[in-house]
């Protein structure tokens, strides 16, 4: 019998050691990882250098609170805002506690409620998070949802642009949506986003938690449209699996985020903040993010090859996040992914979800893929 809360449904799997691109379960068994703690590792399993930035933090300070400076949390957000349209940088610890803060900061900072944000999409499990998730689901069983979210359907202009909703705080939304079932937006869409932000004098809040941290090939997901926004919301990827969450914001926010009006006690702790820092190092190079972006290509280039299958009803990603979208529930087929030693995700009921690590090979996309084709041709329908 197990003491822990049945929240999650759990793999009969678990992992003892792991390293890059691979993990190995207790039974001994092989898998090439493109999970990735959903989105977590993107520097892949064990990396040397964030290990050792983490190892040689552990013999000095871990934790003394925010009373005091904090060199290695300035070091961290200078990366950041160099990096990204802000200016300012309040650390946390997860992603639900970034857009908890990006909620907050946005409120506050126009003295305005009302925030839109988009079907499908997903924001966190705090009440806040949930409010801003355009997904019925999240919310089931937990009561009232906090007021002044207004959901619109994604990748659709017309339907924005006739939002009527008034005292406008923020747009909130996901380049990519990961969890409601790896969704690019298009560029049409994302330039109507930004107009409607002007004409409500409302702040544009961008979550790259999934999105950001070179996943698509560039720092963020939103510098691919060109998009300015207001305020950025990062977690996953930026610690390479320490929890580390962060709120980026643009200078004239600064005074909504006085002394006392928002805070944590571990949030941008050293051990995490050596984390941090070891990890953009590595991803904020350019020569790293071409990379990406070149392997996100050959990634869904390869995958365009399973839609000669009748079961697969589409391919669609951007950089090194991936989906297959089939004709039928993925949750069998996933499974058998797993036996076959791959490990994927689902985003929604019909679709198979790739994340592998940035600095994945060649010659494991083409594993993986192969895997998938093998394991989908068994399974193949005529539609």
């Amino acid at each position: 019998m197990s003491h822990l809360f049945q929240t999650y449904g759990r793999w009969n799997v678990e992992i003892k050691e792991a390293s890059g691109s691979w993990a190995v379960d207790t039974n001994g068994k092989k898998y090439l990882d493109f999970v990735q703690g959903i989105a977590v590792t993107n520097l892949g399993h064990n990396h040397p250098k964030v290990n050792q930035a983490i190892k040689e933090q552990l013999d000095r300070v871990w934790h003394v609170s925010n009373l005091f400076e904090n060199g290695l949390q300035e070091k961290a957000a200078e990366k950041l805002v160099a990096n990204s349209s802000g200016d300012l940088v309040f650390f946390c610890n997860s992603g639900a506690e970034a857009n908890e803060g990006a909620i907050k900061l946005a409120r506050k900072a126009t003295g305005k409620t009302n925030i839109v944000t988009f079907l499908h999409s997903f924001h966190g499990r705090t009440y806040a998070g949930m409010a801003a998730t355009g997904q019925e689901k999240i919310k089931t069983g937990f009561g009232p949802m906090l007021e002044g979210f207004h959901y619109v359907p994604y990748n659709d202009p017309d339907a924005l642009s006739s939002c009527e909703v008034e005292n406008v705080a923020a747009v909130m939304l996901e380049v990519v949506q990961g969890e409601g079932g790896v969704n690019p937006a298009t560029e049409e869409f994302l330039q109507a986003v930004q107009a409607f932000c002007q004409k409500h004098q409302a702040l544009l809040i961008v979550d790259e938690i999934q999105t950001g941290i070179g996943r698509t090939g560039a720092a963020f997901s939103y510098e691919h449209a060109g998009l300015d926004p207001d305020i950025i919301s990062v977690a996953k990827g930026l610690g390479n699996g320490f929890p580390v969450g962060a709120v980026i914001g643009k200078k004239a926010l600064g005074d909504a985020f006085s002394p006392g009006s928002h805070g944590t006690t571990f949030g941008g702790n050293m051990l995490a903040m050596a984390a941090v820092n070891a990890t953009l190092d590595v991803i904020f190079k350019q020569d790293f993010l071409s990379d990406v972006k070149e392997k996100g290509t050959y990634l869904l280039s390869r995958l365009q090859g399973l839609k000669q299958l009748g079961i697969v009803k589409d391919v669609r990603g951007k950089g090194l996040m991936a989906g297959i979208e089939c004709h039928q529930p993925v949750a069998d087929s996933i499974t058998a992914l797993r036996q076959h030693g791959l490990l994927v995700l689902p985003a929604g009921p019909n679709v198979i979800r790739l994340l592998p690590p940035l600095n994945v090979t060649k010659t494991e996309v083409d594993q993986a893929v192969e895997t998938i084709l093998h394991v989908l041709s068994k399974e193949n329908v005529t539609v």
